[in-house]
């Protein structure tokens, strides 16, 4: 079974407040394209204009860190074909997720469900959403996760300074983040593998994937 995990990305969606959403246009309409080719057969090439962090994205040690790097030169083993397993923290009384300081996380993608997603395409997004405890993305990092994603707005506390501390300290161990995932609850704990590689587009850090998970 094939799980989805991304959100669609829409003309004008906004994913995090004060980046444009995307703008979908047109070079050859099906129209034009019958000029070009033969008769009978035609065409669609589309356009899109968009920031790097729209919809759920991949963030790369560039996007923290010059000299990091970016979605070119991390490798395709960091970001897809990986042992999964789900914290969950819907529950959670406190918007700070703290880990279990037990977890076996080595060489796994560590996917933190909190269920914010179901707020996904509103305001209330925005406004209160969870975000790792720091000293959860230290433990993440010392333990050598592969990966780190979670289903709400960013992985750090916003806004309230510019301090992004799991950003930090999880991009400088050279541990991808996947931000804005959906679909969390559908996944069993474990025994999964998850994949969420974007395109390999040099001296960018961040990009959109399609998030999934394969679930025997």
């Amino acid at each position: 079974m094939i799980v989805e995990l991304s959100h669609p990305i829409v003309e004008g969606m906004v994913t995090y407040p004060g980046v444009p959403g995307p703008v979908l246009g047109t070079h050859l309409s099906r129209e034009d394209s019958r000029g070009v080719y033969a008769p009978g057969t035609e065409f669609h090439i589309g356009t899109i204009t968009l920031a790097a962090n729209t919809g759920t994205y991949l963030d790369t040690p560039h996007h923290r860190y010059d000299g990091g790097p970016d979605l070119s030169q991390v490798p395709l083993s960091s970001m897809a074909d990986l042992p999964g397993i789900v914290v969950r923290a819907t529950g959670a009384r406190d918007r700070e997720i703290v880990l279990d300081p037990d977890l076996d996380v080595r060489g796994k993608a560590v996917l933190v469900h909190t269920g914010w997603d179901r707020h996904f395409g509103t305001d209330a997004y925005f406004h209160g959403h969870p975000y790792l405890a720091p000293e959860s993305a230290r433990r993440l990092a010392d333990r050598g996760a592969a990966l780190v994603g979670i289903d709400s707005l960013n992985m750090d506390d916003t806004p309230p300074r510019g301090e992004r501390p799991a950003h930090t300290v999880l991009l400088a161990a050279g541990i991808p983040l996947v931000e804005h995932l959906t679909g969390l609850a559908a996944l069993p704990d474990e025994g999964f593998r998850f994949h969420a590689a974007p395109p390999m587009v040099a001296g960018m850090g961040t990009f959109p994937v399609r998030a999934y998970a394969v679930v025997p």
